[in-house]
């Protein structure tokens, strides 16, 4: 079953890597016994998604992204292995869908002429007072 990012994008069960491990930390002795936790791994650039979205994915400062291009996202919130596997997914999902969004070119602006004069006003009345605190003389 594919993994559905958009209405025009998914990926191939094959693309993504799930292996269950054993979750650390405190819990009781359900979560030191049994392999509820879920490790995720993705390659972005073996994957089929286009070569835009990989150079978006592979500029991204996460740090879920490796140096050698891997996606790892470990899940383990829950106490079935079933939910956390949806939650990383999840997260994957999120990850992929952020770069699916155009960048909004930014279109540069100017202030406006009243903004200027107001500025400059502003400028003078602040030099004014600077000034009005010379030295006193006593004359």
């Amino acid at each position: 079953m594919p993994i559905m990012i958009t209405q025009r994008l998914s990926l191939g069960d094959d693309e993504v890597e799930i292996s269950a491990v054993k979750a650390s930390g405190p819990g009781g002795q359900h979560v030191n016994t049994s392999a509820t936790a879920i490790h995720l791994r993705f390659d972005i650039r073996a994957s089929s998604l286009p070569e835009v979205y990989k150079e978006r994915l592979l500029a991204l400062s996460d740090h879920r992204i490796t140096d050698e291009g891997m996606v790892i996202i470990k899940s383990r919130e829950h106490r079935s292995r079933e939910m956390n596997r949806q939650a990383a997914l999840e997260r994957l999902i999120s990850l992929i869908r952020g770069v699916t969004a155009a960048p909004k070119k930014r279109r540069p602006t100017r202030p406006s002429k009243n903004a200027r004069e107001r500025r400059l006003k502003a400028k003078t009345r602040r030099g004014d007072l600077k000034k009005s605190r010379g030295k006193v003389s006593h004359e």
